[in-house]
């Protein structure tokens, strides 16, 4: 069932939501530790409610698998970034006091500055990254969650699971990357592949800090990370095989573009987005994007 996703339905209870995702799937699966949980954190000032993950949507699925293998060790992580420094993200949306709580109850879990942390060689040779410095909490991880929401994007056309790994890049300034950026977002997920992928689809944003937010009332849940994020693009009224950062990294295994889809039905689930202002025309395959 590794291509299989989940589309659910938005519940007054996200956990409950989330519960019956998993079980559609087949469960959690064989989660190794330490777990890395990646949400997307993307800025220090989330003035819509719709850029960055929430801290009840983390709880919801550490709490899930904490209910499968309460010794997992679980470590959350995000970077300083050109929008926010993730100290002050961590402590203003919540992370660090949920973080503070489960340590109390004698969970092992971490919060994680990237940015701040050290560096360790990576044996890797890619499209982009050569034996590449990276934070060393990555260095010995067991299995890897991405945490997104459905957003757009101008240089990418949509974020998702798959651009969210950007974040896992500890230079503040990560525009530095931006003229590789889709040789970049196919590195990071080949070094860490995500063996859960999650879209909280409740909301979503035509605009990736600012813009347009969309009730989707939705969440997706899979194991390959290009399987989520081509549902999601889906359910945002796009092609996904016109996504090239998407195409790509499924021709390296990292899902399928026509995965099977349970739970509620797709077709019944689309909002169409706007295609993002200024999009580059290297983030899409073919002619023209749609308007």
């Amino acid at each position: 069932m590794m291509d299989t996703v989940a589309l659910v339905g938005c519940r007054d209870n996200f956990g409950e939501a989330l519960g019956e995702a998993i079980e559609l799937i087949g469960g959690l699966g064989d989660l190794g530790s330490p777990l890395i949980l990646k949400p997307n954190i993307c800025t220090g000032n989330d003035h819509t409610g719709c850029a960055n993950v929430k801290v009840e949507v983390v709880e919801a699925l550490v709490d899930h698998v904490l209910d499968g293998d309460g010794d997992v060790e679980v470590r959350i992580v995000e970077s300083d970034s050109m929008s926010k420094y993730a100290d002050r993200a961590f402590e203003r949306y919540g992370y660090r006091a949920y973080v503070e709580r489960l340590q109390g109850r004698g969970v092992d879990i971490s919060l994680h500055n990237l940015s701040k942390s050290s560096l360790a060689r990576f044996d890797y040779d890619g499209c982009y990254f050569k034996n590449p410095e990276l934070p060393s909490p990555l260095a010995d991880w067991g299995s890897f969650a991405s945490v997104a929401l459905a957003k757009t994007h101008s240089l990418t056309w949509v974020t998702g699971a798959l651009k969210n790994m950007f974040g896992l890049l500890p230079r503040k300034d990560q525009d530095f990357y931006h003229p590789e950026i889709h040789e970049v977002i196919l590195d990071l997920n080949r070094m860490f592949r995500s063996g859960l992928c999650l879209i909280d689809g409740r909301m979503g944003l035509e605009g990736v800090i600012s813009g347009n937010p969309r009730r989707l009332g939705c969440i997706i849940l899979g194991r390959s990370p290009v399987s989520v994020d081509a549902t999601m693009a889906r359910v945002m009224g796009f092609d996904p095989g016109r996504i090239r950062h998407i195409v790509e990294a499924g021709r390296h295994g990292l899902g399928s573009l026509d995965p099977v889809v349970v739970g509620d039905d797709l077709e019944s689930c689309v909002v169409e987005f706007k295609t993002p202002k200024g999009l580059k025309d290297d983030a899409v395959l073919g002619r023209g994007a749609r308007a």
